[in-house]
């Protein structure tokens, strides 16, 4: 037998608790990642709603998107419908691409008998990602309602971009104006953007992260010009 008060015996006792230990965590892990990944689809689908003025029950997440959210889509910046697994792409991945070449997924709301359209966004903020979604009107010009959310941005100053008062601001601003496509920009109190471009006004101590937001709508929404024009030209 081993001598429990050797080096060889720790080893082999060591070895055997982290692979014991080990099992039980990556069996746990396991067990909780389809757990894990409803709780994260949930949390997607609540704040593809919420762009939209809808707040459902935690129970009822799952059955009001399915309710609301009638159609998806995969469009390419063409405006070319080229799928319908828009809850599959990750804009994550996709902004990385050039924005000729990539997946854009839109989410078709019925709501009151119209349509609203989904418009997911991604960009970055002063200490980590930031994201939304835009939802416009049947016109694909018209913004509905706004979301955004952030990983670690500053309470009281950038985490500000949650908030009712500052995305109530994007409801009404146009995408398109005299026939020209402008993303909503996001400007310092009191200030206008040059060009004729819709705008809000940024997070007071929040600049960089105001600026985030600003370059995530633009980065996002040129894209999906191609297809807004479309809808643009079918509401005139």
């Amino acid at each position: 037998m081993i001598n429990k008060q050797s080096n060889i015996y720790t080893i082999i006792y060591i070895i055997v608790l982290v692979v014991v230990v080990g099992s039980a965590l990556a069996m746990t892990a396991l067990s909780l990642k389809e757990k894990q990944q409803a709780n994260e689809d949930n949390d997607r689908r609540k704040q593809i709603l919420a762009s939209v003025n809808i707040t459902p029950d935690p129970a009822q997440i799952s059955a009001d998107f399915e309710k609301y959210i009638t159609s998806q889509l995969v469009v390419n910046a063409d405006g070319d419908s080229i799928g319908d697994n828009a809850f599959d792409v990750s804009v994550q991945k996709q902004i990385k691409n050039d924005a000729a070449n990539r997946q854009l997924p839109l989410f078709i709301c019925t709501l009151d008998g119209s349509k609203k359209y989904i418009i997911p966004l991604y960009g970055a903020g002063l200490w980590g990602p930031i994201w939304g979604y835009i939802a416009l009107d049947s016109d694909g010009s018209t913004v509905y309602g706004a979301y955004f959310d952030h990983q670690g941005e500053t309470p009281g100053l950038g985490a500000e971009i949650t908030t009712e008062h500052f995305r109530g601001q994007f409801a009404g601003k146009e995408l398109f104006k005299d026939d020209h496509f402008f993303p909503v920009t996001v400007v310092k109190q009191g200030q206008k953007p040059q060009d004729n471009s819709d705008y809000v006004y940024g997070i007071s101590g929040g600049t960089i992260t105001s600026k985030g937001v600003a370059a995530m709508l633009d980065d996002c929404l040129k894209p999906y010009q191609a297809y807004l024009t479309k809808l643009s030209s079918n509401g005139r």
